[in-house]
Order: structure tokens, then sequence, then C-alpha cells
């Protein structure tokens, strides 16, 4: 998969586990990959899926931090929960919101298939063990679409690796070294005024 890693991701990954600020930093980047993903969703369906995203994505938070106690890098770590993610819209047939096509799945799987076993992760329980005890949200599904896949959002042929656009524009696979000095000021939700 492509995803993007900047100054902001580094930050995100130390404040995560900090305590006072971690609470802020989770809730802010669950309120930012919702409103993200509702974007791409059909104007009609968004805000039926908005309360199922958001217990979604703060279950995938915890899955970063035991994806990064288990040794993987920040950009790897942010990749299974993008993942899951995508394991959870194929499942109910948001395609819209798919970041790689349908056909991939299995390869992201085969990936982090030792991360994901352990944890009881599959493509048919996104979350496994991360499922929140109060459950997720239920939403609408669109399983027609899973008939003729249309994935407006997805960019095939990166699923060998995790590939990163830093902020130059450039790709690396892999990703990036995390930066000697890394201020956790620049973590969404640590400073509510410059989050707006």
């Amino acid at each position: 998969m492509k995803i993007r890693q900047n100054v902001r991701h580094w930050a995100a990954k130390k404040a995560l586990t900090a305590p006072v600020i971690g609470q802020r930093v989770n809730d802010r980047l669950v309120d930012l990959h919702t409103g993200v993903f509702l974007d791409k969703a059909e104007e009609g369906h968004r805000e039926a899926r908005r309360a199922h995203l958001d217990d979604f994505f703060d279950a995938t938070m915890d899955t970063y931090v035991a994806a990064l106690d288990s040794g993987f890098t920040e950009a790897e770590a942010r990749e299974i929960t993008h993942v899951q993610a995508n394991f959870d819209f194929y499942n109910h047939g948001w395609t819209e919101m798919m970041e790689f096509p349908s056909d991939e799945l299995e390869d992201h799987y085969e990936r982090y298939a030792d991360f994901f076993e352990r944890w009881g992760i599959t493509i048919d329980d996104p979350l496994g063990e991360f499922r929140p005890a109060g459950g997720v949200a239920d939403a609408p599904s669109t399983p027609e679409k899973l008939d003729d896949p249309e994935h407006p959002h997805a960019e095939g042929g990166f699923a060998d690796d995790v590939y990163v656009e830093t902020g130059d524009g450039e790709v690396v696979a892999g990703g990036q070294d995390e930066p000697g000095e890394v201020n956790v000021e620049e973590a969404p939700g640590v400073d509510a005024e410059a989050d707006g």
C-alpha cells in the first residue's frame, strides 16, 4: 500500500503512548480518519457510517500500538491499521472507500499474516482481539457493489511492501528512518488551537 509519512506521523507515534495527551491524540486521529474516509463515501451514505467508523478507528489505534510493540516500523504499523480498515470496507461493500483494489486483499493479509494470526485478525474479522467489549456500531452495507467493484480512490500495485510517499513526493519502499528529534507538539490533538 502507498501511504504518506511526515513529521505529524512520527509525533503521533510518540504521543499515543504518552500519559495525558495520549487520549487526546487518539481521539483526534479517530476524527481525522473518519473524516477522510467519509469524504470518499457517497454523500448519501456518510452519516450512516460515521459511528461505525469512529468505533472502528478507535480500535485500530490499539492495533497500531501493538504493532509498534511487536517491532514493526511506524509505516508498517500504520499500514496494518489501514489494511484492517480496507478489510472492513470490503466486508461492507464500501468499495469506493478502499485504498487498494479488492483483488489485493489476500496479498496484504499475507504480508502481515503472523501478526494478524496472533491477534485473531482475518479479512472477515478485521479487528480480531482488538474488537472493543461494547462492539462496533452497525452501519448499512452495500453488498451489491462487490459484484462489479469500483475503486476510485484505490492505488493498485503496491501490495508487496509498504510504500511511503515523502514530503517531496518521492516514493520509498519500506518507509523512512525516524527523525532523531520528534516534537510531540506536532501530533494531531496536542494543540487544540492549531487543530481547529
